[in-house]
């Protein structure tokens, strides 16, 4: 377990409480949806960028717009695809630099997401 590891699978627990209702406005709104899918599998893959730096952009913009829900994919998401801790501080910090004060309250969770889904992954492998 890392350092700055949480006891709880908090973040986990984000993404189990969000499924019901995505899965509610994904059967209501499925075109858009759809949209939104095709947008995101597009705008994450591997590229000239490659798809765990694109999760990593991800999960600072979601710390700038204090989004738990971002964070939880995102961080999860970068660590799917290969991301390090290391990597993940440096872009913290780089959200920390344009948010000031209230990302210091979101990197921080950010941090501790990436490493609950990294300790997982581990514990998985």
């Amino acid at each position: 377990m890392t350092a700055t590891s949480i006891t709880s699978a908090a973040h986990t627990h984000v993404i189990d409480d969000l499924r019901a209702p995505t899965r509610a406005f994904r059967k209501a709104a499925p075109e858009a949806w759809a949209g939104f899918g095709a947008l995101h599998q597009a705008a994450v893959a591997d590229g000239v960028v490659p798809a765990s730096m694109k999760e990593l952009v991800a999960l600072a913009i979601a710390v700038t717009q204090h989004c738990d829900g971002c964070v939880a994919y995102h961080a999860k998401a970068a660590v799917v695809k290969g991301a390090t801790r290391e990597q993940a501080v440096e872009v913290l910090e780089v959200a920390l630099l344009m948010a000031g004060g209230p990302a210091s309250v979101w990197a921080p969770r950010a941090l501790a997401a990436f490493d609950e889904f990294a300790d997982a992954h581990d514990a998985a492998s």
